[in-house]
């Protein structure tokens, strides 16, 4: 979905709805993807921080780290809604069973919408709407989550730059959510 139209978009998903509100979510933070959307869990959200698993995120298993992530108000405001869906454990619980919806649930809501677009086309979007508005290319990379490729900038950088990080997501959001031009 091109970056300008996901304000549309997003202002069009109902919040009575899990997978609905799930893709909120996901929109609002590109960076950890559906799984951990899917799976996240009251614990994992301290304070307007989103400390991720790193059994959810991509990566070499039992060899990613926990990701921390910036919540912005309007992401902590979905998952205060979020809330009232709580079952299990999880904030986005299977209509059936101990599990929590599919991975497919949030594609086939888009399907059903004649959509061509994916979920993790919004990774595509935030990187884009990063570009075109000049926001810096680092930190909107380790906005989606990406690791530095160089060992030696791997050693060498043992900050997750958080704050910064976190600026940019809120200017995600506020543009995402139409309440400032980005």
């Amino acid at each position: 979905m091109p970056w300008n139209d996901v304000p549309d978009y997003y202002n069009t998903l109902d919040e009575t709805s899990l997978v609905q509100l799930a893709l909120k979510l996901l929109i609002l933070n590109p960076g950890p993807r559906s799984k951990p959307i899917r799976f996240l869990r009251p614990e994992h959200v301290k304070g307007d921080v989103w400390i991720v698993p790193g059994e959810l995120m991509k990566g070499a298993k039992g060899r990613t780290k926990d990701w921390r992530t910036p919540l912005s108000d309007e992401s902590l405001r979905l998952i205060e809604r979020a809330k009232a869906f709580l079952d299990h454990g999880y904030f986005f619980p299977a209509s059936r069973g101990e599990g929590v919806i599919s991975d497919a649930s949030m594609g086939r809501h888009m399907d059903r919408e004649g959509l061509e677009y994916r979920p993790h086309g919004f990774r595509h979007a935030f990187k884009t709407w990063t570009a075109e508005t000049r926001q810096s290319f680092m930190i909107s990379e380790l906005c989606l989550a990406h690791t530095f490729t160089i060992n030696a900038q791997a050693n060498y950088v043992l900050t997750d730059y958080l704050d910064e990080r976190r600026e940019m997501m809120d200017r995600w959001s506020l543009f995402v959510t139409g309440k400032k031009a980005s």
